[in-house]
């Protein structure tokens, strides 16, 4: 049988990010990815203007509509969610779709390099941090991680305060975590933490400036190998490595920054 996801998170038409990269990369992989949008985006809010509509008031619909059809999902995602009304719908959203076996995954789509977005402020942050009891899987940046943990942002964390802090946030729920974006000598590290495991730490060398869409374009591949029970660990590098075939191609073909990665060049490399 064919595996199916619900993916909570906003829809860009432009830019490559949350939604967008998510179907065509979970499809790559053999997974229908059902989509709840949080919000419509004619392009992501990186370009100087946008225009948006906020689907808050129509989310219960999903849950009405695919309750009557009787659909089962092997996991749910969260992704962007801008406010505590969509919070509180993901618990809603998992009473009535979580099964015993249904992985879910949150990616805390707060900020980076130690600033919450604009988006966001600490008292949204802290609704987030309800997502620990439930999640899975953790895929947050360093920032992200630092939030949800009350923690002050260091860009040069040591390894001994990362595995505490992936502890920390592994604690509610047991959840496997990967911090992603630690910036070290010319690389891009991941630290990976799972209980009963050594603490691991996967680097690709970074190539050219951050890109829109990166995260979630991580986390997409991530969500699709814990369906198909790939190991955490080997799926971080499959994940790592995907991103950096992007980057690569991306700049080789001169794609804007704030134009996300051309999953499209290379989404052959997943299937």
């Amino acid at each position: 049988m064919q595996k199916k996801a619900a993916v909570i998170n906003d829809f860009a038409s432009f830019g490559r990010c949350s939604l967008a990269v998510a179907i065509p990369i979970l499809s790559a992989m053999k997974v229908q990815c059902c989509a709840v949008p949080t919000a419509i985006f004619t392009n992501h809010t990186g370009y100087p203007s946008f225009s948006w509509t906020d689907y808050t008031d129509h989310m219960d619909d999903y849950i009405k509509e695919w309750k009557r059809l009787g659909l089962r999902f092997d996991a749910i995602q969260t992704g962007f969610l801008g406010s505590r009304r969509q919070i509180d719908f993901v618990f809603r959203f998992l009473d009535a779709f979580r099964d015993e076996g249904t992985i879910v995954a949150v990616d805390p789509v707060m900020g980076d390099y130690g600033r919450l977005y604009s988006t966001y402020n600490m008292e949204l942050a802290e609704g987030m941090r309800r997502l620990l009891s439930v999640a899975d899987i953790l895929t947050p940046n360093l920032t992200e991680a630092c939030v949800l943990a009350g923690r002050e942002y260091d860009p040069m964390m040591p390894d001994s305060n990362l595995t505490a802090l992936a502890r920390e946030l592994s604690e509610p729920n047991g959840a496997k975590v990967v911090i992603t974006g630690i910036q070290r000598g010319g690389a891009m590290l991941n630290f990976v933490w799972e209980r009963s495991r050594h603490p691991f730490v996967h680097g690709e060398r970074k190539l050219g400036e951050d890109r829109s869409g990166t995260g979630d374009v991580f986390s997409s591949v991530i969500l699709a190998d814990a369906i198909h029970g790939v190991p955490f660990a080997k799926s971080v590098v499959k994940a790592s490595g995907f991103v950096a075939s992007a980057v690569k191609r991306s700049i080789e073909l001169g794609i804007p920054v704030r134009d996300g990665l051309a999953i499209e060049e290379v989404l052959g490399e997943l299937v």
